[in-house]
């Protein structure tokens, strides 16, 4: 039997990038395919699938976010992408259309696989992992039931939907946007206050520290992600 090769399509305008990840990335035994715009790289996907999608953000033929909505309409493919800018818009709407995570440039090469590692754990792992452990805490995501050490830990019904939302996508930064539709729902997107506050009543209820937290972790003017191991 062979050995599975994951296949990497990266997109970007600055050659020299390409090149540079191209060579650290079949050193490490990826196969690397590389587009220059927005139009090849949805062309080649679709043509062969990739495994994960590295994509920058500031494209010369399209923005970066309509290359992640045109993937998101047939393919969950984990999708990370660069940008330049520094400032959280662009990044933020890369995440409301789909994207998983962000690295923003410059950046070293070891964050970069480290998150494309992370991101590929995430793609193969199974759909429905019923329990979910990190610290003391045990989440029975089918018995809909949170323990910690071994005492019941009573959630209301927007602070289960909330930590489920979050333990199902474990290492994923997901925007203040999406948190919003998917636990309150339309019309509640710009309803920062009540993720906040809800986010707060989880880590007293589950962190050993809430003020530091370790496992529900906050990326200011970004979102949130859980972290199971830190």
């Amino acid at each position: 039997m062979g050995t599975v090769v994951t296949r990497v399509l990266v997109v970007d305008d600055e050659p020299q990038l390409l090149r540079a990840l191209g060579i650290n990335l079949r050193a490490r035994g990826y196969e690397v395919s590389t587009a220059q715009n927005g139009a090849d790289a949805l062309q080649q996907a679709a043509a062969h699938p990739p495994d994960v999608v590295v994509l920058d953000l500031g494209l010369p033929d399209m923005d970066g976010t309509e290359v992640v909505a045109g993937l998101r309409g047939w393919t969950d493919v984990p999708i990370l992408v660069l940008s330049g800018r520094s400032d959280s818009g662009d990044k933020v709407e890369a995440l409301d259309a789909g994207a998983d995570d962000y690295v923003t440039k410059p950046f070293g090469m070891d964050e970069l696989l480290a998150r494309l590692r992370a991101m590929l754990r995430r793609g193969g792992a199974k759909e429905d992992e019923p329990l979910v452990e990190f610290g003391a805490v045990t989440v029975d995501l089918a018995a809909r039931r949170v323990t910690r050490d071994g005492e019941d830990v009573r959630l209301t019904p927007t602070e289960w939907h909330l930590l489920e939302v979050l333990v199902r996508n474990p290492g994923r930064l997901l925007s203040q946007k999406q948190l919003l539709l998917e636990v309150w729902g339309p019309g509640y997107e710009t309803a920062r206050g009540n993720l906040r506050l809800y986010m707060g009543q989880l880590r007293r209820k589950l962190e050993v520290d809430p003020t530091r937290p370790e496992h529900l972790v906050n990326e200011p003017g970004m979102g949130y992600r859980f972290e199971p191991r830190r």
